[in-house]
């Protein structure tokens, strides 16, 4: 019979998943969970109740009324502690603890591309990193908006795009930061990038006047509709005030 002591190991690949999983779907019948059951010796039941065990820690799902579970170890709140807020850790750490546990390449693990790695190295090596930690992110935000455009509704995943609020490029210790992600489309990934759209921080998308000022059939069908409404929210980390904040300064220099 399996221990029933949570290892620190196994507690931060739970995690991994909680992060991963969109909160409608933690259960029995995930496949996910079903997954990590039998990667880490543990009932489906067990892996279940251990992700829904840090619901009780999220501060968005609370001030939605949603607890989680009441109980649960103590285990939990230092994982939760530790990685909530230093993602970039949790993502390489989870993924290689994971391939550990699955006997496999990080690379396979995680499914990111390989065709033009290095061969070997330390470049090699910051490489995989980087992917693996885009890849994590891009699950942590697709999931949180439960594998839903915030703007359009659209939730055909080949469609949507984890997009940066501030860019990689310019904040790279946010990179992984869930709280500076969005899930939108191609199409308004793109606009948001061009700032020809915005995200206020009480989260109401605003139109360009480069688009407004310029209506035509396009703008008029795929933008106008939806200026001053408000995003479809995610179930769980909320997009940051401050990184939306910085992407509203942006859009108001190039738009006055």
């Amino acid at each position: 019979m399996k221990n029933p002591n949570w290892s620190r190991e196994e507690l931060i690949v739970a995690f991994n998943l909680y992060c991963k999983t969109p909160f409608s779907k933690i259960g029995y019948g995930d496949k996910g969970i079903n997954e990590l059951s039998v990667v880490i010796g543990r009932s489906v039941a067990a892996v279940a109740m251990k992700l829904a065990n840090f619901a009780r820690f999220d501060p968005a799902l609370q001030a939605r009324g949603i607890k989680g579970l009441k109980g649960g170890s103590k285990g939990e709140e230092p994982i939760w502690k530790e990685f909530n807020g230093n993602w970039d850790t949790l993502a390489f750490e989870s993924e290689r603890i994971l391939a550990g546990y699955k006997q496999a390449p990080i690379e396979v693990v995680t499914n990111i591309e390989t065709w033009d790695l290095p061969t070997e190295g330390k470049t090699r090596d910051a490489v995989v990193k980087q992917r693996v930690n885009q890849s994590f992110f891009r699950s942590m935000v697709l999931a949180s908006f439960n594998n839903t455009c915030c703007i359009t509704g659209i939730n055909n995943s080949d469609l949507l795009i984890a997009s940066h609020i501030v860019p990689w490029s310019k904040d790279l210790a946010n990179g992984v930061n869930p709280h500076n992600g969005l899930c939108l489309n191609a199409l308004h990934d793109k606009a948001f990038d061009k700032s020809l759209i915005t995200i206020t921080p009480d989260l109401k998308i605003v139109v360009s006047t480069r688009l407004l000022d310029n209506k035509n059939a396009f703008s008029e069908k795929y933008f106008l509709p939806y200026h001053n409404k408000e995003i479809i929210k995610p179930l769980r980390f909320l997009p940051s005030e401050q990184f939306l904040e910085t992407h509203n300064k942006e859009f108001q220099k190039l738009n006055s």
